[in-house]
């Protein structure tokens, strides 16, 4: 296992207040976070196992499951249904253990 895929196996939430334009910041749910209304979130377990936090629409939490893999040139792709159809890609451009950055999509 490489050092990056050992390092975010844990649960990342995001941290949109040290966003850049181009980058997204996620922390360590254990990180002291300022209050916010509501922080999407995701786990990757040791197992590849992947359970996604996100906004429901009546503000409560909305839990997902699914399956991860990080490729050889730093790409988190998560899957739920199908193991052929990722639902979500994300270029990693950093990572420790107390911080995960990740580029934006451009817009289209």
């Amino acid at each position: 296992m490489n050092k990056i895929a050992s390092q975010i196996q844990k649960q990342w939430v995001h941290s949109h207040e040290e966003d850049s334009a181009s980058e997204m910041v996620f922390r360590p749910a254990t990180f002291a976070f300022p209050r916010s209304r509501g922080r999407v979130a995701f786990e990757l377990k040791p197992d590849h196992s992947l359970v996604e936090t996100g906004l429901a629409p009546s503000d409560g939490p909305q839990m997902d499951s699914g399956k991860w893999e990080l490729t050889p040139d730093s790409k988190l792709i998560f899957y739920k249904e199908s193991p052929n159809q990722p639902i979500r890609t994300l270029q990693i451009a950093s990572a420790g253990e107390d911080r995960l950055v990740v580029r934006k999509e451009p817009a289209e």
